[in-house]
């Protein structure tokens, strides 16, 4: 048996492809945190960008009422077509599109809306321009689709955001598309109105295709505005993929509820893709976002509510503890600097999860502008905010 299984392994033979791609670390991470709270650890974990709400009582009372009644069958691959009409009715009242419903693919989570985009934009070796630092996922999700990430590169003096300047010195003849993520992750960050206009009119300009990120849209705070770029003009919107869910904005992560809007041209191979790829989103889930999205408002306001101060005790907390960190504008994490530990992100953030059980993302994940950074999330409770920041007063001031 030991040398079947030898032989096994030398026989098999993994595709450079998957070998290209790494672990996403702040998975990494979290996994890292519970298993260390199976071990009777008390660990505060802040590695998954995950809510701490239960997703509201009346849209888990639609999916159980779809239980109920049986269906639990598969929908069409790309969606029920009322949950596609609601996504269309959103997008029109939310963000000023207008979209029809064949022009929308629900799929498992935005995660997935964006791994089907990639495979259906990129040829082998196309380049595609991701602000940096970045959400893990972008550039790795790019190498699936056989893309070459080009990481743009933001600024700790300009609050992480990357000029229109940064973005077209990027720009080579292999570029085929740019990714937008507003209000940004890892960091809080909104791309203003003029800022989306000159990405925009640059995508035109070079014939890009433009990748919008919009999963935080209604988390934007202190007067900040999300504008979905696909709005300001035709000629944009037609090269616009639009992806966002249910995850961040209901507190839905567990749903697998996503989608993507887009024109025609793209949403029908994406389609496609995803009729071989899965068949279709859960269908009780697709019942449940229904629900989310005709009667979720009030819900969205009081999440919102709640995260708001815990920014700005978050904020705060860490200023106080000389980890300077900006205000982020929406989403919900935080990006202050350790430097003055002297520490890089990753010996800072093994030394805090060893020592004191609080466990945070390296900044180095998501892309080189994060090093000296780390990553800490305010989707949870005020009380294990508290306790996060008395612990890591307590880690600096060992240190010292």
């Amino acid at each position: 048996m030991l040398y079947i299984r030898k032989a096994m392994d030398s026989i098999m033979r993994i595709s450079q492809r998957c070998q290209r791609v790494t672990g996403s670390l702040t998975l990494a991470i979290d996994a890292k945190a519970k298993e260390m709270k199976q071990k009777g650890i008390d660990v505060v974990g802040f590695g998954a960008g995950e809510p701490d709400f239960d997703t509201p009582e009346h849209i888990r009372k639609a999916a159980k009422d779809a239980l109920d009644l049986g269906k639990t069958r598969y929908t069409p691959a790309a969606g029920m077509p009322e949950l596609r009409q609601a996504i269309c009715d959103k997008l029109k009242r939310d963000n000023g599109l207008d979209y029809v419903p064949q022009q929308i693919v629900v799929s498992n989570g935005a995660k997935h809306s964006l791994f089907n985009s990639f495979q259906a934009l990129l040829e082998e070796g196309d380049e595609v321009i991701v602000p940096g630092p970045y959400w893990v996922s972008y550039p790795e999700i790019v190498r699936m689709a056989g893309g070459v990430p080009v990481i743009v590169e933001g600024r700790e003096e300009n609050n992480f955001k990357p000029t229109i300047d940064d973005f077209r010195a990027a720009v080579t003849d292999k570029t085929r598309a740019v990714v937008i993520n507003s209000p940004n992750n890892p960091n809080g960050f909104v791309f203003t109105r003029e800022e989306l206009q000159a990405i925009g009119d640059l995508a035109i300009e070079k014939d890009l295709s433009i990748v919008s990120d919009e999963i935080y849209e209604f988390l934007v705070y202190d007067g900040a505005e999300h504008i979905s770029i696909a709005s300001l003009s035709p000629e944009i919107k037609e090269r616009t993929i639009v992806i966002n869910g249910f995850s961040k904005t209901y507190a839905m992560t567990g749903w697998r509820m996503g989608y993507a809007a887009g024109p025609k041209e793209i949403i029908s191979p994406m389609t496609k893709l995803h009729q071989y790829g899965i068949m279709s989103a859960p269908t009780m889930s697709q019942y449940a976002a229904i629900e989310a999205l005709k009667n979720g408002d009030d819900d969205i306001a009081e999440m919102r509510d709640q995260y708001d101060m815990r920014r700005r005790l978050i904020v705060d907390g860490l200023n106080r503890l000389g980890l300077t960190c900006f205000e982020p504008e929406g989403a919900f994490y935080v990006f202050p600097s350790i430097q003055s530990t002297g520490m890089t992100s990753d010996e800072f953030c093994e030394r805090l999860i060893y020592d004191k059980h609080v466990a945070v993302v390296p900044g180095s994940a998501f892309g080189a502008c994060g090093e000296g950074f780390v990553r800490i999330s305010y989707a949870y409770s005020i009380k294990h905010l508290a306790e996060a920041l008395n612990r890591i007063g307590a880690f600096l001031k060992e240190l010292k």
